[in-house]
C-alpha cells in the first residue's frame, strides 16, 4: 500500500472523527454511532484511525448517522482521490478484462519509454493468443469476474503494435522462472517460449531475463511498470497500485535498474529460452 494512500486514509479518518464529535445534535461515541449504524464499535475506531478502507456505503451511512448529509459528497470526493491510486480489481473487472486492457493501451498510446519488471509471468506485450487466453480465464475465476476472454485477448493483442513503434522503447526484464511457470499447457508455452525468441534484437524493445542462477541485489519481488517519469503501476492481488508521486517513481527507477544489473540479453538471452524450452521438452516427452 502506498504511502499516499495510507495519508490520505488517515486523513479521512480524522475527518470522520471530527463529524462524529461535531454532530449537529451533541457529540456521539465511537460505541453510540457504532450502534446506531448497526456496526461493531471496532470498526468506528478503524475507519477513524486509518486502518480500514471506507467503502462509498460507509460514508454516506456516517454522514446521516452524524447528521450531515450535506458533507456526503465532501467524503465520496476524498475517497474517489484515493482510489486513483488504489484501483481494486473488484471494481475495475466489474465489467471483465476488456475495459482494463483497453485502458492500458491508452497509457501505452501517451508513453514513450516503458520499463517493465515481471517475475511471475510472461509480460503482457509479448505473450501470444493463447497464452493471454490461460491468463485471463484463470483471473477471471480468480476474481470472480465476468469471463470476457475473448475481447480481452483481441484488446492486449492490439497493444502489441506498439512494439513495431519507432517513437517508442520497451525496455522488458522478466525473471527466467515466468519461463518454466505452466499457467497454460505446456503445448501453449512451447509456442511463447518461441514468441519470446523472437523478440530479442527488435530495435524498440531490450528485452533482459534475470536467469535463476544470476546473483541478485535485490530479492526479486512482484512487477511493475514505469510510464515515463510520470506513473509506475504496480500489480497485486487485491488491486493494482497507480503511483505518480515523483520520490516514488523515482524508487521504481531504482529498482528496476537494480533489477536489471543481473539480467542476461541478446544471445544470452536466447540461451536462457532455449535452456527453458529444453526442460519444457524433458517433461513432456
Amino acid at each position: 500500500m502506498s504511502t499516499d494512500f495510507q495519508q490520505a486514509r488517515v486523513a479521512l479518518g480524522e475527518r470522520l472523527r471530527e463529524l462524529r464529535e461535531s454532530r449537529p445534535g451533541g457529540r456521539l461515541t465511537g460505541t453510540e454511532l457504532a450502534q446506531q449504524l448497526g456496526w461493531q464499535q471496532s470498526k468506528v475506531s478503524k475507519l477513524e484511525t486509518g486502518r480500514q478502507t471506507a467503502s462509498a456505503e460507509d460514508l454516506k451511512a456516517w454522514a446521516e448517522a452524524t447528521g450531515q448529509p450535506d458533507l456526503t459528497e465532501e467524503l465520496l470526493s476524498r475517497l474517489r482521490g484515493m482510489e486513483s491510486h488504489v484501483r481494486s480489481w473488484r471494481r475495475q473487472l466489474a465489467s471483465g478484462h476488456r475495459p482494463v486492457q483497453e485502458n492500458l493501451n491508452a497509457l501505452h498510446a501517451q508513453s514513450s519509454e516503458i520499463c517493465v519488471w515481471e517475475n511471475a509471468m510472461v509480460v503482457g506485450m509479448l505473450q501470444t493468443a493463447d497464452y493471454a487466453r490461460h491468463v485471463f480465464t484463470r483471473y477471471a475465476d480468480l476474481q470472480q469476474s465476468p469471463k470476457d476472454t475473448e475481447d480481452a485477448v483481441r484488446a492486449r493483442l492490439r497493444r502489441q503494435e506498439y512494439l513495431y513503434d519507432g517513437t517508442k522503447q520497451y525496455r522488458l526484464i522478466i525473471w527466467e522462472a515466468a519461463l518454466h511457470a505452466l499457467v497454460c499447457p505446456p503445448s501453449v508455452l512451447a509456442a511463447q517460449l518461441d514468441r519470446l525468441a523472437g523478440v530479442v534484437g527488435l530495435d524498440t524493445v531490450e528485452f533482459g531475463i534475470v536467469p535463476l542462477s544470476a546473483s541478485l541485489k535485490i530479492p526479486p519481488a512482484n512487477g511493475f511498470w514505469i510510464y515515463d517519469e510520470r506513473l509506475v503501476i504496480v500489480e497485486d492481488w487485491h488491486a493494482e497500485l497507480w503511483l505518480d508521486d515523483a520520490d516514488t517513481v523515482a524508487t521504481y527507477r531504482r529498482t528496476w535498474a537494480t533489477l536489471r544489473e543481473s539480467a542476461v540479453y541478446g544471445s544470452d538471452a536466447h540461451g536462457v529460452i532455449s535452456r527453458a524450452r529444453r526442460a519444457l521438452n524433458s517433461t513432456t516427452a
